[in-house]
């Protein structure tokens, strides 16, 4: 694969996770321009997660059925105009209905990404790429806040948006003068009904579910961090907020390492064999968190350990999941990469919710959640490889 064609898809890949966080610094400003408070302008985050869940779900049977570039390119222009929308603001509803329809347009490039990975690579060639794309996901966290706080305080709020609208418009020149057609011309397409009614057959396909879910609910646990993160650190341990991201970047760059050698670990093995060796990994990692969470301890340091592992090993996990997950899916490559996006943000927005549900003061909520999902994972990784080494 090309280096520019995987700098669009990285850039596509970072639709969703760079909406999300670079305006997070700029909550406390949009409650007293909008006269509400903080609690209230969450909603809007809430509703990109589920404008997330919901786009990706249409543009699966659209892109199995039109091809990946007209669906995609609709997609980003969306995101942009809705981008802008957000800039133009006057109250918080409108902020929210902008965007919802920032998410529906976004979520096309993380689809469409995914699915053209799918269609020039095979499973192996997948993985490594995947891999590579993680560090967006990985770079996201750490420098999508600092740059829209920088922003914020030079510029205003309204400036962070007219970035996306930028980065959107960009987005869309590279993919109309670089980006090729992938869905070659003697696939079968499907219409848009069967592409809907695929969903329920994946929904029934134990192999395609197995490595989905695997992946997904790791990714959970990874979004019930980032939820509980901030009390932990911040509040509980007097972390100062000016050190927080340094903490926050860590566990990120851990990521990010994992990513790298996973993609070069592949040259030996494949990406089932790494998923379900990793995913112990960060299952004893998670148990070892919960047991310190358990003990209350004193200090952040005794957690700050099994943390690491635990979130660096998803550098791994996830661009393997995917990869397994979408390895047979053929033509219909684009609906299988929407419900994987789709459910991996279902179990994403419902750990984050728990973490809040369980919140008594202390780190074990956040414990408890991502033991839970590390386990959980396991178990469905651990039923994946009984799949692929069953007799066929």
């Amino acid at each position: 694969m090309t280096l520019p064609l995987l700098l669009i898809l990285g850039a596509l890949t970072a639709f969703g996770p760079l909406a999300i966080d670079f305006y997070l610094p700029s909550f406390p400003a949009l409650a007293a321009a909008f006269g509400t408070d903080v609690e209230q302008v969450q909603l809007s985050l809430a509703a990109y997660f589920i404008g997330m869940t919901i786009g990706q779900l249409a543009y699966g049977p659209l892109a199995d059925r039109l091809g990946r570039r007209l669906p995609l390119l609709f997609g980003v222009a969306l995101f942009s105009l809705a981008s802008l929308a957000c800039a133009l603001a006057g109250s918080l509803e409108q902020l929210i209905v902008a965007r919802f329809a920032q998410a529906l347009g976004g979520c096309a490039g993380m689809v469409v990404a995914r699915t053209v990975v799918r269609d020039l690579c095979d499973p192996l060639t997948t993985a490594k790429v995947f891999s590579r794309l993680m560090l967006v996901m990985g770079l996201a966290p750490i420098l999508a806040p600092l740059a829209g706080g920088l922003l914020l305080q030079a510029f205003g709020w309204q400036s962070i948006f007219l970035c996306l609208t930028l980065f959107g418009a960009l987005t869309f020149l590279a993919v109309v003068l670089l980006l090729p057609e992938t869905l070659v011309g003697d696939t079968p397409r499907p219409s848009c009904g069967e592409g809907f009614r695929h969903y329920f057959r994946l929904l029934r396909d134990r192999e395609f579910m197995s490595f989905s879910l695997a992946g997904g609910v790791a990714m959970a646990g990874m979004f019930a961090y980032i939820a509980g993160s901030p009390f932990v650190f911040i509040e509980l341990y007097g972390v100062p907020e000016e050190h927080y991201g340094w903490l926050f970047g860590s566990n990120a760059a851990g990521f990010i390492l994992v990513s790298q050698l996973n993609a070069r670990a592949l040259h030996w093995r494949g990406p089932g064999f790494w998923l379900r060796r990793v995913i112990w990994l960060h299952a004893g990692s998670a148990l070892v968190l919960l047991l310190v969470a358990l003990a209350r301890p004193a200090t952040l340091w005794p957690l700050l350990p099994p943390l690491f592992v635990c979130i660096a090993s998803l550098g791994a996990i996830m661009p393997n999941a995917t990869a397994c997950a979408l390895a047979k899916q053929g033509a219909q490559a684009g609906s299988a990469s929407a419900l994987l996006g789709s459910l991996q943000f279902c179990m994403a927005a419902l750990a984050s919710a728990l973490v809040g549900v369980l919140h008594d003061g202390s780190a074990l909520p956040m414990a408890q959640v991502i033991g839970l999902c590390a386990l959980i994972a396991a178990g469905v990784g651990w039923y994946s490889g009984q799949l692929d080494t069953r007799p066929r």
